[in-house]
């Protein structure tokens, strides 16, 4: 069982940057690939980044390519998301998720562990 903690979100201007932190719990998390995904109430969740176990693989949605940089620290057991230039569309309740097996996917029911969550809004 792996346990998830997201922290970081918060209100920002447009434009300007948040840096979300999650720390894992449990098993071995640098076994696990790591992600973040987003959701708007009423729409289902959005892949957002993900990252391979060794880091040597990395994903982003189309839609925050760069701007947004994952990362992680396998000697802390703790992933990150920088955000930069953020925009309106960005404000949702973003997830820390990892993954039991090497899969790295665009689809939430994949991944095997969820974070509570943590509000991100960007005001205009």
């Amino acid at each position: 069982q792996v346990q998830l903690v997201e922290s970081g979100g918060g209100l920002v201007q447009a434009g300007g940057s948040l840096r979300l932190s999650c720390a894992a719990s449990g098993r071995t998390f640098s076994n696990y690939p790591m992600g973040w995904f987003r959701q708007v109430p009423g729409k289902e969740r959005e892949f957002v980044a993900a990252m391979s176990r060794s880091g040597g693989r990395i994903f982003y949605a189309d839609s925050v390519k760069g701007r947004f940089t994952i990362s992680r620290d396998n000697a802390k057991n703790t992933v990150s998301l920088q955000m930069n230039s953020l925009k309106p569309e960005d404000t949702a309740v973003y997830y820390c998720v990892a993954d039991a097996s090497s899969v790295i996917t665009v689809v939430p029911r994949i991944w095997d562990y969820w974070g509570q969550g943590t509000q991100v809004t960007v005001s205009s």
